[in-house]
């Protein structure tokens, strides 16, 4: 395959050439990297890296290949993609495409032939910031100012974008290496819940159904009186609200319905912006990290059993200290001492910063899928 030149601006004022491969064209977006040292697929199928271009430290990407079971939601969400070194022809007999066409087909786009470990060290003293990257425009100044008239991640609303239009019932169990297929869903407890889509993984709805819940994926625009009535009379047992992509400060009516349940006392489980979200409806806003947490090996310590477990991470923001006013810390990162996980005490709530899901990483965590289905 024949890699055209792409040149790189960001916001800091450096400036770069590399190849592309994927989606040929303009596009603006996060840097962030991501240490996990395999699972690209899942990442940049992760709807909560609309927005961002991810820079992966693993330095081979590519070589087994994609395929459709492997993808976390229906679509690439990620801006792009930066890799040191592209394998452009898989080797892996689950592989049915390259990365390079599935970015294509997605209108992500695909940058190697650069030191990744140089934009990892700018990243990890800096932080994250904004860039561009074309391959249509090749002058620093013009990518410049196209980079200044381009909206800030923090001031996009995403979930509108990655999240479901129309309610469904999620079927799949988790994926059984023996037979090369998902599991279906066990439905056998006898309870029911709703998961609400602010740009959901396929891992997360599976873990939730191989608990033995019926799940029902809702869009993010849900009416909490509707959730509540639907509670009242025992048709549901309880709430999700999932992962998602962006700024949570912005989503201001999200927090609003999730304040009513508060009050309601549905019980809720939140994973990462779900978590984000229950701190800022009980009236603690999260706050951004200088360092965003990208990748498959952050230790993080139950503070229930004192046990260290090694977890899947993807946020830039994080809940204040503040909220330990009415919840109980359950969770810490051990990297950073930032609050991993929350157990409020004015209802029967709880949540992760953390994926316990992984995909990709580690299932250390997997237990707090149960530990939500024990609790309705």
């Amino acid at each position: 395959m024949m890699l055209k030149p792409v040149w790189i601006y960001l916001e800091n004022g450096v400036f770069l050439e590399a190849k592309s491969f994927g989606f040929e064209g303009s596009k603006t977006g996060e840097i962030v990297f991501n240490t996990s040292m395999s699972g690209y697929q899942e990442i940049m199928s992760d709807p909560s890296y609309a927005g961002q271009f991810v820079v992966f430290t693993m330095p081979e990407i590519g070589i087994v290949g994609c395929n459709d079971d492997d993808m976390e939601s229906q679509s690439i969400h990620a801006s792009g993609m930066f890799v040191r070194s592209l394998n452009e022809m898989p080797s892996n007999f689950r592989a049915t495409e390259d990365l390079p066409s599935l970015l294509k087909k997605h209108h992500s786009m695909g940058i190697c032939e650069i030191d990744t470990r140089y934009l990892t060290k700018m990243i990890r003293d800096g932080g994250p910031q904004m860039m561009i990257a074309s391959t249509e425009v090749s002058d620093k100044e013009k990518l410049k100012e196209m980079l200044k008239n381009s909206p800030r991640i923090e001031e996009v609303n995403y979930i509108e974008q990655v999240g479901t239009k129309k309610s469904y019932l999620h079927v799949k169990g988790v994926w059984n290496a023996e037979t090369q297929s998902y599991n279906p869903a066990l439905n056998n407890v006898g309870k029911k819940i709703v998961a609400v889509d602010f740009g959901i993984k396929r891992n997360i709805l599976n873990e939730l159904c191989a608990t033995g819940l019926e799940v029902e994926v809702i869009p993010h625009d849900f009416s909490a009186d509707e959730i509540i009535a639907r509670y009242k009379k025992g048709e549901i047992h309880g709430l999700f609200l999932s992962n998602g992509p962006g700024d949570p400060l912005i989503l201001k009516k999200e927090a609003a319905q999730i304040s009513i349940l508060i009050e309601a006392k549905v019980p809720m489980f939140g994973i990462c912006l779900g978590h984000q979200l229950l701190s800022i409806a009980h009236g603690h806003p999260t706050y951004k990290l200088k360092f965003g947490q990208h990748g498959g090996n952050h230790p993080v310590k139950n503070t229930k059993t004192n046990i260290v477990e090694i977890t899947a991470q993807n946020h830039n923001y994080n809940v204040p200290e503040s909220v330990c006013s009415i919840a109980k810390v359950t969770h810490i990162n051990l990297f950073d001492n930032t609050i991993e996980g929350l157990e409020y005490n004015d209802a029967p709530i709880f949540s992760v910063q953390h994926h316990p899901e992984a995909s990709p990483g580690p299932h250390e965590s997997k237990y707090i899928f149960q530990e939500f289905a024990n609790r309705l």
